[in-house]
């Protein structure tokens, strides 16, 4: 559903200045926006104008079509999700409990709630037997995080609306997140609107990216190529910062460039025959869900009778929906100089080379070369002495 706020503005109550002055744009149906801004600007409140947990002073806010003020506050939250910092789980209800909140609101019967905990929590990478039962101290930030988007997609609501919500949890996992909520939404493609601090999260999210000043003032609402291409002003070059040749291996996915394949095999899995395909270079051992396990070459094969527990465990993933920045970083952590590549679920897709990357980025370089500010013309030369670094 397209969202559309008209001259929205937010006084409170004794507050002679406004939160929230004269917002107006507009966020397309099925594309996924990200409010970027300072401490203060007022960007979670603009967000919450739209499901009404603040009501407008003034201005329009149409969902649809429809104007948001003419749908009952309830009814309006029940269709949008809302996933916030930390997940902002029950503490006294379980996984299962926690999901089911609104299907429950709008009396789904038992099964369909139970089936859909079970697939909502595959969606986003959690076992429903291990998982459905444990209450939310029982989970990492990462787990809680997961099981908040859940929660907000469980009625399947064609709005979404996310306060941060990747804030509280390490770098690691935080990556990990982001490209589970990419592949989430080329899945889905629901209506997302994002708020974040960060412009470089900004960056590897939107679609489009809404850059706000003081009381939500739009200082620029453009593609994340457009803004880092062609600043509006000063303070959105401030956030767009020195390192915005950087930014650019966050403006292609991993879907985007070439994917090689390595030999794979599950457990139960001949070992000869994995030794023979594999030859002198390496392969992919798989679980039973075709997820990437553990990697493995000639060498461990030796003497072996079975695959399963040979190898050693892959160190960080990568999947489509990630950015050839993530890549890069995967990759200069792996000894073999490349990445895995997992697509929905988990399952696995390929690998990614430190070659393939570098005439990626190169092929980048020489499509912005008329764009001076934000190609470094030694980014590839970087990129292959850190490669040269870690073989």
């Amino acid at each position: 559903m397209e969202i559309v706020l008209e001259h929205v503005s937010k006084t409170y109550p004794g507050q002679r200045e406004a939160a929230v002055e004269d917002v107006s744009l507009t966020i397309p149906a099925g594309e996924f926006v990200v409010f970027v801004g300072p401490s203060g600007s007022g960007k979670t409140t603009t967000m919450r104008m739209i499901n009404r947990l603040i009501e407008p002073s003034s201005g329009r806010i149409t969902i649809g079509g429809q104007d948001a003020l003419s749908i009952d506050a309830n009814k309006l939250r029940q269709s949008i999700g809302y996933a916030i910092q930390q997940g902002g789980l029950f503490p006294h209800m379980t996984v299962a409990q926690n999901i089911a909140v609104v299907p429950k609101l709008l009396k789904w019967d038992k099964k369909r709630i139970a089936d859909r905990v079970e697939e909502l929590l595959d969606m986003v990478g959690l076992d429903s037997a291990e998982f459905s039962h444990r209450y939310p101290r029982q989970l990492s930030g990462g787990q809680q995080q997961r099981v908040g988007v859940a929660r907000a997609l469980a009625a399947d609501p064609p709005v979404l609306l996310m306060d941060e919500p990747f804030g509280a949890v390490d770098p690691i996992t935080r990556g990990l997140l982001q490209d589970e909520l990419m592949q989430l939404q080329a899945e889905l493609r629901k209506t997302i609107v994002f708020v974040t601090h960060d412009f470089s999260e900004a960056v590897k999210l939107g679609d489009k990216i809404a850059v706000l000043g003081e009381k939500s003032k739009v200082l620029q609402y453009d593609s994340p190529e457009a803004i880092l291409a062609n600043p509006a002003n000063e303070t959105v070059e401030g956030f767009v910062g020195s390192g915005a040749s950087l930014q650019q291996l966050n403006l292609l996915r991993v879907r985007d460039v070439e994917i090689e394949q390595r030999p794979t095999a599950h457990e139960g899995d001949s070992v000869a025959q994995f030794a023979a395909e594999i030859g002198d270079g390496w392969g992919i051992i798989l679980d039973a869900r075709d997820r990437p396990v553990r990697w493995t070459d000639a060498r461990h094969l030796v003497g072996a009778t079975s695959i399963k527990g040979i190898g050693l465990p892959l160190g960080e993933t990568v999947s489509t929906a990630s950015t050839l920045q993530d890549a890069l970083e995967a990759i200069l952590a792996e000894r073999n100089a490349s990445a895995v590549v997992t697509g929905s679920r988990g399952r696995y897709v390929g690998v990614v080379t430190i070659e393939t990357l570098i005439e990626s980025i190169r092929a980048l370089r020489e499509h912005h070369l008329g764009n001076p500010a934000i190609v470094d013309p030694h980014a590839d030369d970087a990129v292959g002495s850190a490669a040269e670094g870690t073989s």
